[in-house]
């Protein structure tokens, strides 16, 4: 599940990144609140893009292995940092409130999804419980051939 709900924010991220690359000016009036946040910087925002660019690829790396866990860890430190950055200057005044309604979905709302996908114990549970089984198997086997070769050289002894 975690891989699935990776991969489609993965896709969301990258799509947002390369707009924001690839047609600053349009992406600002586009994208609902943004335009109230401050006047209009087209390197600010293809620099934006750039780090959502880089978040939706390391979440698609986790999506694609679960190994790549401090990828998706990296993509959802940025997202969380950004979406604190909106969090203070709501707190500060330097923001309406009511923005963060606007926020919710494409600013709130990712992090706490690269954080439930990253950081969750379900995920490091399941990668651990497949390593521990494995490493079970492993030492049972050890111990049953020890255990038979105890048996042989017993009876080899006779």
């Amino acid at each position: 599940m975690r891989a699935v709900v990776a991969g489609i924010l993965a896709v969301a991220l990258a799509v947002n990144g390369l707009f924001m690359l690839a047609a600053p000016a349009a992406w600002y009036v586009t994208v609902p609140g943004v335009s109230g946040t401050g006047p209009f910087n087209a390197h600010f925002v293809r620099d934006i893009g750039a780090a959502y660019c880089v978040a939706g690829a390391a979440l698609a790396l986790f999506a694609a292995t679960l190994k790549a866990r401090a990828a998706a860890q990296a993509a959802a430190a940025f997202l969380a940092l950004h979406a604190f950055v909106h969090l203070w200057d709501a707190a500060a005044g330097r923001e309406q409130a009511h923005q963060l309604l606007i926020d919710g979905p494409t600013v709130l709302l990712p992090p706490l999804l690269a954080i439930w996908i990253a950081w969750s114990p379900a995920g490091r549970g399941a990668d651990a419980a497949k390593t521990s089984s494995t490493k079970k198997e492993n030492g049972n086997d050890q111990m049953a051939a020890a255990a038979l070769d105890r048996q042989v050289r017993a009876h080899v002894e006779l």
